[in-house]
């Protein structure tokens, strides 16, 4: 307590406690202050990322936890806490697969896939526009007209990636479609099959909704894959119809080769 003269000892006394509790008051504030600021930035932190949980999930899954706790660098405890709230949120669920080569021994592993709700947080189309702009075409021109849209709308595609395949090798191609694919929203990527070719997948299809009701957007785009491939392919599956993931069988280069042969020869043949 700092002595003022001219004053008595309970005046020094009021006037220091009054300070103190000054000082206390403002350090309380700053305090809670810094708590306040450490909770939201450890809260935008955990959004962030149980975001790229959900996010390597729709491209990768359907995965394990510990697949996903490798891919991120979080330990189990960590993966199970994101996990437990996306699946609270219904924006993944629960599979299981048995291991290959253990048919009905071990325990089936835990598999975790991405789901409708979870799929349309990442979907940025005007599906409600889309759809009413396609049923108006369809009601005034016919069935037609959406295919001839839809052969447009997949022309941009084409006509971007035409110059650059025909810079790539044959072999390289799926995966610079993939690539592209992927720059626009599609979370695509190609695998070999171990069957003459390989499969493009695509995780995530911004217009899935829409292609429901019109598959003529599906048809068109596996043309303009066959186009850009310079081989036959072949859809296996989508999203519009209820699948987990878009597949397309990509035969080999090699096997489209010979096939294309085989059928010249033929021609020939039966030109004689």
């Amino acid at each position: 307590m700092k002595y003022v003269p001219g004053k008595t000892y309970a005046e020094n006394s009021a006037t220091a406690r009054r300070s103190g509790a000054s000082e206390s008051t403002a350090g309380n504030t700053s305090g809670n202050t810094s708590a306040a600021n450490a909770s939201a930035a450890h809260l935008s932190a955990e959004r962030g990322t149980r975001a790229r949980v959900a996010r390597l999930i729709l491209e990768h899954g359907p995965v394990t936890a510990a697949s996903l706790g490798e891919r991120l660098g979080l330990t189990p405890a960590a993966v199970r806490r994101h996990l437990d709230a996306l699946l609270a949120d219904g924006m993944i669920e629960p599979r299981t697969a048995r291991p290959r080569g253990q048919r009905g021994r071990g325990r089936p592993a835990k598999l975790f896939a991405i789901t409708d709700a979870g799929r349309s947080t990442f979907v940025h189309a005007y599906d409600d526009l889309a759809g009413s702009a396609l049923r108006f075409l369809a009601e005034r021109m016919g069935d037609e007209a959406v295919s001839e849209f839809a052969r447009a709308q997949v022309f941009g595609l084409v006509s971007r990636l035409e110059s650059v395949m025909r810079e790539v090798p044959a072999d390289q191609r799926i995966r610079v479609l993939a690539e592209a694919l992927s720059a626009e929203g599609y979370a695509a990527s190609a695998t070999e099959t171990g069957k003459g070719g390989e499969q493009l997948c695509q995780h995530h299809c911004p217009v899935a909704h829409v292609a429901a009701a019109f598959p003529q957007l599906c048809e068109a785009e596996t043309e303009a894959f066959g186009q850009l491939l310079g081989t036959p392919v072949q859809r296996l599956a989508t999203i519009a119809n209820g699948d987990g993931v878009c597949t397309t069988h990509v035969s080999s280069h090699a096997l489209a080769v010979r096939h294309a042969r085989s059928h010249e020869t033929t021609s020939k043949e039966s030109g004689r």
